[in-house]
């Protein structure tokens, strides 16, 4: 009898061919090779009652967790000093936030407290604490220090494991050339990957902000976190793309993609052989106009990066990390000596400091007094308004800063200007703090530094003629003035596709502050994303920008396009797009012009 089943086969079912998935490309590049599983897999956190006479002995056991977990990150400190590049600082830094997590921090005080208190298991305590600890950091409205959740619960899942007698998988003996798939891997798995080992790796979780996707680019492993699906129904050995530029991952890719992916990365290798020689090479458009291209740097360890990459100095220092990761505040002493160490490192560059840029409820802890619960935290007590608000946080910030500039080229630069009024405050201040600090007998520097402001919100652009007579330079922060614009958050999946920068309002306001600028003879930088996306480069020229800050990684793509532009050219075309009212059409010349246009 005639039968359609297919005849009996020991061999293994074929995967199914070119699967793709989309996830967050956060470390550029492609990766091609067997895939590596890793089962995280969550802990099932036991829970029971301790009786009153043994709540200390639980306590003891807790210490005792601590204890060892310190000595590991010790122990992945010195394995991670070998790291190659800024990696090894990388890492140390990170570290050293763990070790000082278990260290009299709220993590150990709030675990032995919940045992004593509840009278529970140690277990059951970290996981609360962590789960307490966590959701305060993920309300706060700044990506990058919210997404230092993941160092939060990094070193609680060690505690768990230490607790719970659990064995750490390590990725020491790996398969050459391997691919990693997880649900989620922790900052110091990824610090630990040898990227001679180790194509790349790609997550369930993850953000761009986190600690992982920074190990990631920093160890120069293509990675795409945030993949739902990543796991299911792939094999050991598999064969995965991973590919860090598009954000896509490929599982059992056919062979036509397999070839068509081989080829993408040999490409993408002689691009960054290509571009990796133009660092020495001056940032000059073909008919002769000098553009001096800066990075955009949040730690001092980025400092090398920047360097390597070229940079003629920092257009934007986030000063953010002298207040990261404490409940006190850096004092003026700290805070000097910090930026002094940074400017020695960058070799006598410019650098353009800026105030602090966070919200008020970030630091209500250290201020010491509480500051309300902002109804809308982007616009409310935030930068500038908060140093006005707390003169002394200002005052403490800008006499650190004069006693480094005395030390190398700094200048200052506030966030979230919106009036002229607030410039004059900021004057008189410093003038204050200055003579202060004279007569205490303190190096400051002399003349005193340049003061420039962040035009980021469209009041700050609209107001850029009565500002620039205050100001020594403006730095355009075009992902904010996008943002408050538009009345777009990024943030918000449902509406972040409407986030344009190619707007005829943005590109007009941006319009009107180079206009102003010029007029008033002080210089005007572009920091914000549109600075590091050579696709923008020509447009920000054509109107009248000559500093561009920016990611360091992407500084020679950028190079590469100044260096093929001519300024007349990019001028004329500037014209014409500023004369168009719908993005869609900018968008177009502006890929016409670029080359990019189908």
């Amino acid at each position: 009898m005639k039968t359609d089943r297919p005849p009996k086969t020991d061999r293994p079912p074929t995967p199914p061919q070119d699967r793709i998935l989309r996830g967050l490309g956060v470390s550029a590049g492609i990766a091609i090779g067997p895939a590596h599983l890793v089962e995280s897999g969550s802990l099932q956190v036991p829970e029971y009652p301790v009786p009153a006479d043994g709540i200390e002995e639980e306590v003891t056991r807790f210490q005792v967790a601590v204890e060892k977990a310190r000595k590991q990150i010790s122990k992945l400190k010195a394995k991670a000093s070998v790291l190659p590049g800024s990696a090894s600082e990388d890492v140390g830094f990170l570290l050293d936030a763990h070790l000082a997590m278990l260290t009299g921090s709220r993590l150990i005080r709030g675990v032995e407290r919940r045992m004593r208190d509840l009278r529970c298991n140690a277990e059951a305590a970290v996981q609360a604490e962590i789960a307490a600890i966590a959701q305060t950091f993920a309300e706060m409205d700044d990506a990058y220090l919210s997404a230092r959740v993941a160092d939060v619960r990094e070193v609680g899942k060690r505690l768990l494991r230490i607790l719970m007698d659990r064995k750490y998988q390590a990725f020491a003996t790996l398969p050459e050339g391997a691919v990693v798939l997880a649900e989620e891997l922790t900052p110091a798995d990824t610090a630990l990957m040898d990227p001679r080992r180790i194509a790349g790796f790609a997550t369930l979780l993850g953000g761009a902000e986190g600690h992982t996707a920074i190990m990631a680019r920093s160890l120069g492993l293509p990675a795409v976190l945030g993949v739902p699906g990543v796991l299911a129904g792939v094999q050991p050995g598999d064969m995965v793309v991973v590919d860090g530029i598009a954000g896509r991952v490929c599982l059992n890719p056919s062979p036509a993609m397999l070839e068509e992916y081989r080829h993408r990365r040999e490409a993408l290798l002689a691009e960054r052989r290509q571009l990796k020689s133009l660092r020495r090479l001056p940032s000059v458009t073909r008919d002769g106009t000098d553009v001096t291209l800066l990075a955009n740097l949040e730690l001092p360890r980025e400092v090398e990066t920047a360097v390597e990459a070229g940079a003629a100095g920092v257009g934007l220092l986030r000063t953010e990390f002298l207040f990261m990761n404490r409940d006190d505040l850096p004092d003026e002493e700290e805070q000097t000596a910090q930026l002094t160490d940074f400017l020695r490192r960058m070799n006598g560059q410019p650098v353009t400091a800026r105030t602090l840029d966070v919200g008020g409820e970030k630091l209500a802890t250290a201020l010491r007094q509480p500051l309300g619960e902002p109804a809308n935290p982007a616009l409310g007590l935030r930068a500038i308004r908060l140093g006005l608000r707390e003169p002394k946080l200002l005052e403490t910030q800008l006499a650190a800063m004069l006693r480094a500039a005395a030390e190398g080229p700094l200048r200052i630069l506030l966030p979230m200007i919106c009036a002229p009024a607030e410039v004059r405050k900021v004057r008189e201040i410093m003038a204050t703090v200055a003579r202060r600090l004279r007569r205490r007998g303190v190096r400051i520097a002399n003349p005193l530094p340049r003061l420039g402001v962040m035009i980021e919100v469209p009041g700050a652009a609209l107001s850029a003629d009565a500002l620039a007579p205050l100001c020594d330079f403006f730095a355009i922060g075009t992902n904010d003035l996008v943002q408050y614009t538009l009345a777009i958050d990024r943030g918000d999946e449902q509406v972040a596709h409407l986030y344009d920068p190619l707007h005829p309002a943005v590109l007009r306001l941006v319009q009107f502050t180079v206009d102003a600028a010029t007029r008033a003879g002080i210089p005007v930088s572009v920091c914000g994303e549109m600075a590091g996306d050579p696709r923008y480069t020509a447009l920000l020229l054509g109107l009248g920008v000559r500093e561009l800050s920016m990611s360091p990684g992407n500084l020679p793509l950028v190079k590469r396009r100044v260096r093929s532009l001519d300024l007349v050219e990019a001028t004329r075309r500037a014209r014409v797009i500023m004369e168009q009212s719908d993005s869609g059409r900018i968008a177009a010349l502006l890929d016409d012009f670029n080359g990019l246009a189908a």
